[in-house]
């Protein structure tokens, strides 16, 4: 007789076992008709799931992050139940939910091609709408590796050999499709009402290139047809912003394959990342911070001593010269230490805050290279705090108030925290952990800020905690970092003379705001979808006369404008006057001025904006006011 309890605490008992779906509807049909699944002690299982002892039970609809799992993976089998419909030959292999959809690899004979992939998502749809009911049976291994090779589906039979023999397996049925799977699926495919399949693409068997080249059949599902379609449109602005496109159409930088993974800056993109750097610096120097520059080369013995040649090797460029190995950094931490260990420091010299925007290669695999967002050599607004045990709390507190400021500036509000604690493998010891934790969970209170709490995801040196930033599209990046680590200090001989005349190992603050300026130079690009803010544009303004006659008074404001600070483009080219507008238009600058026989008679400026408002006339002095207005306020016009 199990009694079920419900998570607003109430209970409901049963004369004999019970199965989720039977309590979904003892509660009402409604909640019947919604039920994906359940979460029966914790654990996610199917409707059909009988509870035969006292539980505690939670309906899962596609109101829950669960369920919009459940959904996603249960579209992935009705996926591969289309292609056996209409390819028989075809071989299923695995079909896991990813981010925002599912994909399902297969081996067939030749390439998918668009049209199949349309015929699929026909047929997927049309399985759907015949509600056929997904049933669940469990198998000793033996017998579902005979199972399978007996229907010639060869992948899935060695998946199942790679299984313990005691272990049985659990199937599922849909139709006269039979599939490997732990579950849970939804009780019946008209559950499934919102989905696409996105691209194919080649993938090796279990992820091994001498293995086996497979299809990769990319899809997406969701809850209800106006998610799918948001999220479509989502994908439709993401193609528009992409940083690679826009960088061509605003001439920023391009990538070339005698530098895979490194970036050729044009003007236009240095110009930004000048800005980026130097606001960066006027932080640094804001909350005391010392500038440092170190070798972009270092000795092996450095890099074995910090434990990074044993760790990362395979990710670092080396070299050899003169009997000696050297590699280039990934990172700036060891040579921040160096410029620590020389010469004897007090406790009064700390905190010590140093910063560089450190050059750092790591050898990235070509696959993964995408635009400025994964790269092989970047930039690092980099910097190292050496501090006391007691300093921790307010030193990452201030870091949290430059941060926000930081990253409020670059137009982004929406920050997400998470904190990381102590991993089962780590150095130190509970006592210093817990004090750490308590340091960086104090200066997250301090500071207002929610946060997720990530047991067991800090470093093996010390806890950590990450910021991500959400842009315009609701795509969220994480950027920023502050992790403790008490183990390099120790490794790299750091040391400091305390009040009581010991020497002691300083407590090392890794933080960072942008992480990589590269990619974030691609978040930015994407974000402001290349109409950045007046004080981020790489050219502020064009100023573009109508005819020759008005040369010299173009040229004088052009000069002008320069002189206040301004970037800008002087155009005095023999064009339309509607060309040049749609050319800067195009080109995204945040002002275009026209000057014309009028505008020179009266010395003033036409002024209009990338968004084809005409601003009207201005003398130069209003005009000057108005832009350093914006200046000032940060206006993302």
């Amino acid at each position: 007789m199990p009694c079920i309890t419900l998570p607003d605490g109430s209970q409901r008992s049963f004369a004999q076992p019970v199965t989720v779906a039977e309590v979904a509807q003892s509660i009402g049909a409604g909640l019947a008709r919604a039920a994906l699944a359940g979460k029966v002690d914790g654990h996610l299982v199917d409707t059909s799931h009988l509870i035969v002892a006292d539980a505690a039970l939670s309906i899962i609809t596609d109101k829950d992050g669960e369920g919009l799992e459940v959904i996603r993976h249960s579209t992935a089998h009705l996926l591969a139940y289309a292609v056996k419909e209409l390819f028989p030959e075809a071989q299923v292999t695995i079909g896991p939910v990813i981010e925002n959809g599912f994909y399902y690899d297969f081996s067939y004979a030749r390439p998918f091609t668009p049209d199949d992939l349309t015929a699929l998502e026909k047929r997927m749809s049309e399985l759907a709408k015949r509600d056929i009911p997904v049933t669940r049976k469990e198998l000793p291994r033996d017998e579902a590796v005979a199972y399978f090779k007996s229907i010639g589906e060869h992948y899935k039979a060695e998946i199942i050999e790679s299984i313990p023999a005691e272990q049985g397996v659990s199937l599922y049925t849909e139709g006269d499709f039979t599939d490997l799977c732990r579950g849970p699926h939804v009780p019946s495919t008209g559950k499934l009402k919102a989905f696409k399949l996105m691209s194919v693409a080649g993938a090796y068997w279990r992820g091994d290139q001498r293995n086996a080249m497979l299809q990769r059949i990319y899809g997406t599902a969701w809850a209800k047809k106006e998610d799918l379609d948001a999220y479509l449109h989502r994908l439709e602005e993401a193609e528009k912003r992409d940083h690679r496109k826009l960088a061509k159409q605003l001439n920023l930088f391009h990538m070339q394959d005698d530098a895979p993974g490194m970036v050729f800056w044009h003007p236009n993109g240095w110009a930004i990342w000048q800005v980026v750097e130097s606001y960066m610096r006027s932080k640094f120097r804001e909350y005391g911070y010392q500038e440092v520059r170190t070798p972009t080369m270092m000795d092996r013995t450095l890099w074995e001593k910090s434990g990074h040649w044993e760790n990362y090797h395979d990710n670092m460029f080396t070299t050899h010269s003169e009997a000696r190995d050297f590699a280039v950094k990934p990172m700036n931490c060891p040579g921040h230490v160096q410029i620590f260990n020389y010469g004897l420091r007090s406790y009064r010299e700390l905190p010590l805050r140093l910063a560089e925007f450190g050059s750092c290669h790591r050898n990235e695999p070509s696959g993964s290279l995408h635009g400025l967002m994964r790269v092989r050599g970047f930039t690092q607004d980099d910097a190292h705090i050496f501090c006391t045990e007691r300093q921790v709390e307010g030193e990452v507190a201030d870091f949290i108030v430059m941060l926000q400021k930081v990253y409020a500036d670059f137009g982004f509000n929406d920050v997400l925290v998470k904190l990381s604690t102590r991993p089962e493998k780590r150095v130190g010891s509970d006592e210093t952990w817990d004090k750490a934790e308590a340091a960086l969970a104090a200066a997250l209170r301090q500071n207002d800020l929610e946060y997720e709490l990530q047991p067991g995801e800090g470093a093996f040196y010390g806890p950590k905690i990450e910021f991500s930033l959400k842009d315009t599209l609701g795509r969220v990046w994480q950027c920023g970092t502050i992790q403790l680590d008490f183990n390099l200090p120790v490794r790299l001989g750091a040391e400091y003379v305390d009040e009581d005349n010991t020497r002691k190992a300083p407590v090392m603050l890794h933080r960072a705001i942008l992480g990589s300026l590269e990619r974030f130079m691609g978040i930015l690009i994407e974000h402001h979808a290349g109409a950045f803010p007046l004080w981020l544009s790489p050219v502020q303004m064009a100023v573009v006369n109508i005819s020759q006659a008005q040369d010299g008074y173009t040229t004088q404001v052009a000069e002008t404008l320069r002189a206040a600070g301004f970037r800008v483009h002087l155009d005095l080219r023999n064009e339309k006057i509607t060309y040049k507008i749609r050319e800067y238009s195009l080109q995204k600058l945040p002002y275009i001025l026209v000057i014309g026989d009028k505008e020179m008679a009266a010395d003033l400026v036409a002024v209009r904006t990338r968004k084809g408002e005409d601003l009207g006339q201005m003398s130069m002095a209003v005009l000057l006011q108005h832009l350093q207005s914006e200046l000032q306020a940060g206006s993302t016009v």
